[in-house]
């Protein structure tokens, strides 16, 4: 990295507001903004490499020659927590703050300065820990992870390293059918705690940069995944029930474009039958899940190209930055050892002790997770699209649960949640909790549409009324006179004068134009407004065609 210029420190009242101001003094400045999950890098020019097309579009001659390698795939996740002040400060954790307005001299790392833990990220910590069915370190202790870059204000990052929270566990989830279907289980190495740093502001120019605060001392958890995963697809949904799982905690709220759940993926590839893995590569700047998948994905095709072409030195120990304009990934800067960042026990800070007890009690308070609310629903007889669609969103998963609960059909509240009411959140751009509809209310729409009250069609009418403005299926039934008709004899009126007053289409159909029974049909349901009974009109109708 170039040397680099710390114009200004200016106080702000009490807030000790910081601004530092980094001018580029030669081609080869690189920082890093992990707020937003970019990386810009203003680098020499690199050597011309072989441009590898991204897989979807790759050649039937990289097809051939990826059959001959296997992708050997790890993630760190990092989870953001949802605390209500930092890690080892009483800063607020609040994302969006006005730039270096949450800050303190702990979280700037003054001279003298000493952290306080919230016992908060330890009980998340447990939490995370319990749900990835983790073996959990009733000692655990945290370290310094040394390493200078501009958004670190203390020159180190507090965090755990030989003795994490939580090791020794596993997440098993079901692959999309679109993706081939399939269960998996892929191991977690650990999850330990630690701090995040702050983050650069750059200029339009890109000759400077300005470092904002606030995130610095944010409670983290880091999730070290076992290199189970074998293509971008398993990564991607890996990394989506990290979240999911992340999300019915409650511990944060995993929102990538927020930089709330960041990925960062190691990949080698290795001749198929070799147990030795290859040379490891990790990927930054993954802000969406499918981008984790397409950069694997483009990392694989350019290892399997150089291994092909003789060129495997090339494949060197880095961090390379997925560029998503592009679609390809390129040399951020040589990746570190674990002794280049000198890590030692923090000495400002004591042992993290927990108690069985208090074990226990964390466990007994864990919310049904997304593996286990995926088979219940499958046990329940939902096909395999429908449970990953309910059990995707806690939100979606808990209205379901909830409507269920006051006696609905499964299949058909199934049905309503992911067709007609999915429909109206998508178009009006809102999430489950926006609605008006209760549970209730849907439970009684289900059951007036099952025992005859009303019809399908009326009853589809009466969704979306309920959907933007609320009110009770029984008042509104009530209210618009919408009962459904199911006397035999008035439908019988209805069809006899449709049939009277159209001679020529009851000429066509016993002509042989069967189709015409729907246009009898609609006539019918016209002057019922909608309320004749689909089953007697279709009987009562086809009598009096064929008569």
């Amino acid at each position: 990295m170039s040397t680099t210029l710390l114009r200004t420190i200016q106080p702000n009242q009490f807030s000790l507001l910081a601004t530092a101001l980094f001018r580029r003094r030669t081609g080869n400045f690189s920082v890093r903004c992990c707020g937003s999950q970019t990386t810009t890098t203003h680098e020499a020019k690199q050597p011309s490499q072989s441009r590898v097309a991204p897989k979807n579009h790759r050649s039937n001659k990289l097809d051939e020659i990826l059959k001959d390698y296997e992708a050997v795939i790890g993630i760190e996740t990092h989870v953001q927590l949802s605390t209500l002040t930092k890690a080892f400060c009483s800063c607020p954790n609040n994302y969006g703050s006005y730039p270096n307005t949450s800050i303190c001299p702990v979280c700037m790392g003054l001279p003298g300065a000493l952290p306080v833990l919230n016992s908060k990220v330890v009980e998340f910590g447990v939490r995370l820990g319990l749900a990835l069915n983790c073996d959990l370190s009733l000692k655990s202790k945290f370290d310094r992870k040394q390493y200078f870059y501009p958004d670190l204000p203390k020159g180190y990052q507090i965090s755990q390293f030989d003795i994490p929270i939580a090791s020794g566990g596993y997440v098993d989830l079901d692959i999309p059918l679109e993706f081939g279907g399939g269960h998996r289980r892929f191991g977690i190495t650990r999850v330990h705690m630690e701090e995040d740093a702050g983050k650069l502001l750059h200029s339009d120019t890109g000759d400077y940069s300005q470092v904002d605060l606030n995130r610095a001392g944010v409670p983290l958890l880091e999730i070290v995944s076992e290199p189970d995963m074998r293509s971008g697809i398993e990564a991607a949904e890996y990394a989506c029930e990290m979240q999911r799982i992340v999300r019915y905690l409650g511990v944060g709220n995993g929102n990538m474009q927020e930089g709330s759940l960041r990925c960062d993926v190691n990949i080698s590839i290795r001749p198929i039958g070799q147990a030795e893995f290859g040379t490891k590569v990790e990927i930054k700047n993954l802000n969406a899940f499918s981008a984790i998948s397409r950069a694997i994905d483009y990392e694989i095709s350019r290892q399997a190209l150089l291994y092909n072409q003789g060129q495997a030195d090339q494949i060197v120990t880095e961090t390379r930055l997925w560029e998503e304009g592009a679609q390809k990934s390129v040399t951020m800067r040589k990746k570190e050892g674990l002794a280049d960042y000198r890590y030692f026990p923090e000495p400002d800070l004591p042992e993290v002790i927990l108690t069985q007890e208090y074990v226990d009690g964390i466990r007994a308070s864990l919310p049904e997770l997304p593996e286990a609310k995926r088979r219940r629903y499958k046990a329940m007889g939902l096909g395999m699209q429908d449970v990953l669609f309910l059990a995707n969103d806690v939100s979606v998963a808990e209205y379901f649960d909830a409507v269920i609960g006051k006696g609905a059909e499964v299949k058909s509240v199934a049905n309503w949640i992911m067709s007609d009411i999915a429909a109206y959140l998508k178009n009006e751009k809102l999430s489950i909790n926006d609605i008006k509809l209760t549970p209730q209310e849907l439970a009684e729409l289900i059951a007036a549409i099952k025992d005859g009250t009303i019809s399908g069609k009326i009853g589809k009418e009466i969704l979306f009324e309920l959907l933007a403005k609320g009110g009770t299926v029984k008042g509104m039934i009530k209210a618009k006179d919408l009962v459904q008709i199911t006397d035999p004899a008035e439908i019988e009126k209805m069809v006899i004068k449709v049939v009277s007053e159209n001679p020529k289409q009851l000429e066509q159909y016993r002509s042989g134009k069967t189709k015409l029974q729907g246009y009898f049909a609609g006539q019918v349901m016209k002057m019922s407004k909608g309320k004749a009974n689909p089953g007697l009109l279709n009987k009562i109708l086809l009598e009096k065609l064929n008569a």
